[in-house]
C-alpha cells in the first residue's frame, strides 16, 4: 500500500512521528508522500523525506488557505524546494471557497502561479478543491496539455465533478471520508465509477480518521497505518479483491509520482 497524502509535519505528530513511520511499515505501507501546505511546511516535509529516503517523498506548495502569505519571494523559494529530487509534485495547491481563509482572487493568483511552476519543472500537481469547481477547472484546463499529471486530492465531489476530472485525465485520491456514515454517502456511490488506472489512496493523516476502525483510537488521530481500512472499504464498494486493488493503486502511485 502507498499513502499519497500524509501531513506528517503536523504538530500532532511532533512527539512520535518515528513511531508513526514504524507502525506504517508494520502495517504494510511501502511508501508515502508527505504533503507541503506552505513554504515553511514544505521545507519540513522535504527534510522528513530526506531522513527517510526510498520510503518518504514530499510535495512543495501553498494550500489555498495560505494564499494570503504568498509574497514576491514565494515563487523562487518554491522553485528551489521543488527542484530537490525528493519533491515529487507541486502542491497542495488549488482553490477553497468553503471557508475563504484567503481572498478568492488571491487564491486564484497563487494557484495559477503554481500551475505555471509545475509546467516549468515538469512535475505533477497535488490538487485541492472545495466549493470552487467552476473557477478551479477554468484555471486548470489550459494547463492540462502541458502538465505532467494531476491528482484531485481527497475527492468528495459530485458525479458531475468526477466526470469533469476524469475527462481531463485527472487521478482521484480517496480518503477515510469514504467511510463516514453521513458525509461519505454520495462518495460511496461514485467509487465504482473511478477507473482502476486513475485511483489513488490516502489517509490525509492526522485528519479524516476512517469511521470503521474498531476500537477507534482514543486520540482520534489518523495515521498512515490505517490506510488498510480505506483499501478495504474501496475494494468492497468496487467489488474487487483487496490484494489486487492494493497492487493496482500502489502501481498508480509509483507511476504518477515517477518513483
Amino acid at each position: 500500500m502507498f499513502d499519497i497524502g500524509v501531513n506528517l509535519t503536523s504538530s500532532r505528530f511532533k512527539k512520535d512521528y518515528l513511531d508513526v513511520l514504524e507502525r506504517a511499515r508494520s502495517a504494510g505501507i511501502t511508501g508515502m508522500v508527505i504533503t507541503g501546505t506552505n513554504i515553511s511546511d514544505s521545507k519540513k516535509a522535504l527534510n522528513l523525506s530526506k531522513q527517510n529516503l526510498n520510503y518518504c517523498w514530499s510535495t512543495a506548495g501553498v494550500h489555498p488557505h495560505y494564499a494570503n502569505r504568498w509574497s514576491e519571494d514565494s515563487n523562487g523559494e518554491l522553485r528551489s524546494l521543488a527542484s530537490e529530487p525528493q519533491v515529487v509534485a507541486i502542491g497542495e495547491c488549488g482553490l477553497d471557497f468553503n471557508r475563504n481563509f484567503s481572498e478568492p482572487k488571491q487564491q486564484c493568483y497563487v494557484f495559477q502561479a503554481q500551475l505555471e511552476l509545475a509546467v516549468e519543472l515538469n512535475l505533477p500537481v497535488f490538487l485541492h478543491c472545495r466549493q470552487a469547481h467552476n473557477s478551479f477547472m477554468s484555471l486548470l484546463k489550459p494547463f492540462i496539455p502541458q502538465i505532467k499529471g494531476a491528482v484531485l486530492h481527497c475527492f468528495t465531489g459530485t458525479y458531475k465533478e468526477l466526470r469533469s476530472y476524469l475527462d481531463e485525465n485527472l487521478f482521484i485520491g480517496i480518503t477515510g471520508w469514504v467511510s463516514d456514515q453521513n458525509r461519505g454517502r454520495e462518495l460511496r456511490k461514485l467509487i465504482p465509477l473511478i477507473p482502476s488506472t486513475h485511483l489513488l489512496l490516502e489517509t490525509d493523516a492526522p485528519w479524516l480518521l476512517p469511521q470503521d476502525i474498531y476500537p477507534s483510537p482514543l486520540s482520534k488521530r489518523n495515521e498512515p497505518s490505517f490506510l488498510s481500512y480505506i483499501l478495504q472499504k474501496v475494494a468492497f464498494l468496487r467489488k474487487e479483491v483487496e490484494t489486487e486493488l492494493e497492487i493496482q493503486t500502489t502501481l498508480n502511485a509509483h507511476k504518477f509520482f515517477s518513483i
